[in-house]
């Protein structure tokens, strides 16, 4: 064996000690995805992840939530929808969004439509059966296109090129038959949804529980109080 692959040992054998030795967290987020303190939430929930890599390992999984089951599948102006469901408070929340969308490094868009989000959450569960790596990856591209490009949520092709850009495969497929999904969807909306009044929604290790678009350092404090 040479020096050189001596030093490649010792190096991986420091890395897989180091992985060895990191604390395991739990993260089950149910969401919705035309919730924009969803969207919040996770972009925080990145940074959290991002700055404690080196102690933690994460396995992250979204479960369903649906704010309006009623909401039509042809879609809606999302102007239209807010001010009918909101009235005069929806120009006071749309510009509250946009300085809380600015500040984690987003421009908050109300333009398009809003409407049935079960097909988004069809294509979670599919994204999930693939790698929740994938999982997780899909709901930020969902997110970015219908809250700051004006993409609509039940619309097939967006919801297609999506699952693509994160390397999910056969979901024209799998969304082309709408029971495919459709059972697994139900049951978790039962059992992550059926007790919460709200999204987001963290349940950490099973243990700590947090709701709303945390900072940082708020998801940082639960990782540690979850696995000591």
């Amino acid at each position: 064996m040479t020096k050189k692959d001596c030093r490649y040992s010792r190096i991986m054998a420091e890395t897989n000690s180091a992985t060895s030795e990191k604390k395991l967290v739990r993260i089950d987020i149910s969401s919705d995805t035309v919730c924009p303190w969803c969207f919040v939430g996770k972009k925080n929930l990145d940074k959290a992840i991002a700055a404690s890599k080196d102690k933690y390992n994460f396995e992250i999984k979204w479960h369903p939530y649906q704010l309006d089951p009623n909401a039509p599948k042809e879609g809606i102006d999302k102007r239209e929808y807010y001010k009918k469901k909101f009235g005069s408070r929806s120009d006071q929340m749309e510009a509250r969004m946009s300085e809380v969308f600015r500040s984690v490094g987003l421009e908050y868009s109300i333009s398009g439509l809003t409407g049935n989000t079960l097909d988004s959450h069809r294509l979670i569960y599919f994204g999930g059966q693939q790698g929740l790596g994938k999982q997780h990856d899909l709901v930020e591209e969902l997110n970015l296109g219908y809250f700051t490009q004006g993409k609509y949520i039940g619309d097939l092709k967006f919801l297609l090129e999506s699952a693509d850009k994160v390397g999910i495969e056969g979901a024209e497929e799998f969304l082309k038959d709408p029971n495919n999904g459709l059972k697994e969807v139900v049951e978790e909306l039962k059992t992550y949804s059926g007790n919460i009044n709200g999204v987001p929604y963290y349940v950490i290790n099973g243990n700590q529980k947090l709701s709303g678009g945390q900072p940082p350092e708020v998801f940082l404090r639960a990782f540690q109080v979850a696995t000591s």
